[in-house]
């Protein structure tokens, strides 16, 4: 089991994630965090960036789809200026 602290809400609605939780996720200044609360539960998940090479797989695979469909260019440009409310 992970470490277990306690901590206090104050009345801004901030929480101080106690240091020795802190130091063991190398939690830094400015991590963003996804909450999510059910009954009496809240759960904080860390929001971290994918590495360059988990991004270029993912473009990778989505060239692959997009090519599979049979997509150019010019559609996907389309697209985004319909979806950005352009003509």
């Amino acid at each position: 089991m992970g470490t277990i602290a306690t901590t206090r809400m104050s009345s801004k609605g901030q929480i101080v994630i106690p240091e020795a939780i802190r130091k063991r996720l190398n939690l830094k200044e400015g991590a963003q965090f996804i909450v999510v609360g059910e009954g009496d539960v809240v759960i904080l998940k860390t929001i971290s960036a994918p590495s360059m090479d988990s991004f270029d797989a993912l473009i990778l695979q989505a060239r692959q789809q997009a090519k599979a469909a049979g997509l150019e260019r010019m559609d996907i440009a389309r697209a985004v200026s319909k979806a950005r409310g352009r003509k």
